[in-house]
């Protein structure tokens, strides 16, 4: 098959994609048209239906697979599907790992080193609280490792939870390492659950979009709930140990104006911020530097508030 990413303006459209969003809308004529979002592992792109009751168009719904005819345009800077002609596709006819991104490191490595780190917790208190998690909560352990650490943005992929929070522990470790005033065991056990709520937050693929609890609470809010009632079902958990693993996460975005309930007052959850912050920034980077063919300045770039450019060498 042909990805989307290898799309340009003028290609011809004759493949099978996975419908990610499909909604009606009328033209200023009072003309029907379908908006719809075709996706496959490579990303997105959108489609115009501009004749939905034509005799080409059969009968397809949001997370259907489609086969679709028509052409690439070019609208106002952004590529765009003319559909001429779509069929609705059945199991048997595709492979869904076309279609869903997944993060380029084999998921079940990664996982086998989170818990690497959580057995080199010395804490008892820490360490039972992370293995009720990543040990023995099997439905927790099937989304964490198929979550996704943001619907766009970074991580956005099969995996990309796990991937983000292996990274962010290993920068902790390093931090640890360093700064020997940190408490190695509350700063791994912070940057291990600092995202958890993400489970929650967002739906798995291929839907990847908030849930209607991530919309009302975030994955903030619903991270602390989920290390809350896991703490009092452990008998005798230091209440200081406590707060000053929740007040990590809740601290973790760093400032007010990025979602954070609280502003970091200890070092671990300093040191927890940057991390989290490290991770994502670079890897915002390198998706954009991946998915992009251009030399040169790349635009404006509202995430890092700078017009950026790439460094590859030639």
């Amino acid at each position: 098959m042909k990805y989307i990413k290898d799309y340009k303006d003028g290609d011809r459209v004759f493949d099978i994609y996975l419908c990610k969003h499909k909604t009606s809308a009328v033209t200023k004529n009072g003309k029907p048209y379908d908006n719809v979002i075709l996706q496959d592992k490579s990303g997105t792109i959108d489609a115009k239906i501009w004749d939905p009751n034509s005799a080409g168009i059969a009968d397809f719904d949001t997370l259907d697979y489609i086969e679709v005819y028509g052409e690439i345009t070019s609208f106002q800077g952004a590529l765009q599907v003319n559909v001429k002609r779509i069929r609705k596709c059945q199991e048997g006819e595709y492979d869904p790992s076309d279609y869903l991104p997944v993060s380029k490191y084999d998921i079940e490595d990664m996982y086998k080193e989170l818990l690497g780190y959580i057995s080199q917790i010395e804490n008892t208190y820490l360490k039972q609280l992370l293995q009720e998690f990543f040990v023995k909560d099997e439905t927790f352990i099937k989304a964490f490792k198929q979550s996704s650490a943001a619907k766009s943005v970074h991580h956005g992929f099969v995996g990309g939870l796990l991937q983000h929070t292996l990274s962010v522990v290993k920068m902790c470790d390093y931090y640890c390492s360093v700064y020997p005033l940190l408490k190695r065991d509350l700063l791994l056990a912070a940057a291990i659950c600092h995202d958890m709520g993400k489970t929650r937050e967002l739906s798995l693929f291929p839907e990847n979009d908030y849930t209607d609890d991530g919309q009302f609470l975030g994955h903030i809010v619903m991270g602390v709930e989920m290390v809350g009632e896991k703490m009092r079902q452990i008998p005798g958990f230091p209440a200081v140990l406590a707060n000053e693993l929740k007040h990590c996460i809740l601290a973790h975005h760093g400032e007010y104006e990025f979602g954070s309930p609280k502003k970091p007052a200890i070092m671990e959850a300093v040191a927890l911020n940057f991390a989290d912050n490290t991770d994502a920034k670079l890897q915002t980077f390198t998706e954009i530097m991946e998915n992009t063919t251009e030399a040169g300045w790349l635009g404006f770039n509202r995430l890092f508030d700078s017009n950026i450019k790439g460094t590859r060498l030639e």
